[in-house]
C-alpha cells in the first residue's frame, strides 16, 4: 500500500537529499585555508567589523561566519552567484569568484573560527514552552543538530549563537522569495518559514541566537 507522506516529513525527506548533493559541488578542487587569506579583501569590510550593520532589506548585524561549516559558506556563495540567494552586494562578490576562490575562502573562514580558540561550549539555557513548541514544529533540530551548534551535514549551517536579528531576516528571506533584490529559494526552508508569523520567527532566532556556539566575528583591518 502507498502511504502520503506529510508536508514535515516530505521536507525532511528533500533536505537529507540536499544533505548529499550540496558537498558535491567544489569535488575536484582543493580546500585551501591559506589561499583563502589572500582571498577575502571584498569580505572583511562587513564580516571582519564585530557589531557591523547591513541597512538592506532592513537594519541587522551581518552574520558571524569565522567558525561555520566550509562546505555550507561554498553552498551559500554558490547559491548568490546562481540568483537563488539575491542580496545585490553578495551576489556581485560571489559572482567574481572562481569555484576554487570560493572553495578557499569557505575554508578559510571555517579555520578562522578555530584558530581564534575553541573551547567546550556550555550547557544551553532551555526554550520557553512556547519556543520549543515552535522548534518543534518547525523540526529545525533534525537538520542543525544538537542545540543547533551541530549541523547533521557539514553543507548546513550551525545557527547556534547566530546573531537574532541576522536569523529573524533569513527566515524570513526564506517565506518571502517574491522580490527581484531580496530573499532566499529553498523550499525546504520556505515550507518551515511559511508555517510561521513573524512574532514566531523572531521569537526562535531570538532563542537560538542566545545559545553558546562556535560562531564569531574575528576583526580584520582592510589595510593588512
Amino acid at each position: 500500500m502507498k502511504k502520503n507522506l506529510s508536508p514535515m516529513f516530505a521536507a525532511l525527506a528533500v533536505a537529507a537529499t540536499f544533505a548529499v548533493a550540496l558537498p558535491a559541488q567544489a569535488q575536484g578542487v582543493a580546500w585551501d585555508a591559506k589561499a583563502g587569506e589572500g582571498k577575502v579583501a571584498m569580505c572583511i569590510g562587513c564580516h571582519g567589523i564585530v557589531g557591523y550593520k547591513s541597512s538592506f532589506p532592513e537594519v541587522y548585524q551581518v552574520p558571524k561566519i569565522s567558525g561555520q561549516n566550509a562546505k555550507y559558506i561554498a553552498a551559500v556563495l554558490e547559491s548568490y552567484k546562481k540568483g537563488d540567494r539575491k542580496h545585490p552586494s553578495m551576489r556581485g562578490i560571489a559572482g567574481s569568484l572562481s569555484e576554487q576562490d570560493i572553495a578557499d575562502v569557505a575554508a578559510f573562514y571555517e579555520a578562522q573560527g578555530k584558530s581564534a580558540g575553541a573551547a567546550e561550549l556550555p550547557a544551553p539555557r532551555q526554550p520557553s514552552t512556547e519556543v520549543a513548541q515552535l522548534l518543534q514544529k518547525g523540526a529545525c533540530v533534525s537538520c542543525h543538530g544538537d542545540n543547533y551548534a551541530k549541523p547533521i551535514d557539514p553543507g548546513y549551517p550551525k545557527i547556534a549563537g547566530q546573531h537574532a536579528d541576522y536569523l529573524y531576516v533569513a527566515l524570513k528571506a526564506y517565506r518571502d522569495n517574491t522580490h527581484a533584490s531580496w530573499g532566499r529559494a529553498n523550499p525546504v526552508m520556505a515550507g518551515m518559514a511559511k508555517q510561521f508569523s513573524n512574532a514566531e520567527l523572531k521569537a526562535m532566532a531570538q532563542y537560538i541566537g542566545s545559545l553558546p556556539g562556535d560562531l564569531k566575528t574575528v576583526p580584520q583591518s582592510r589595510f593588512r
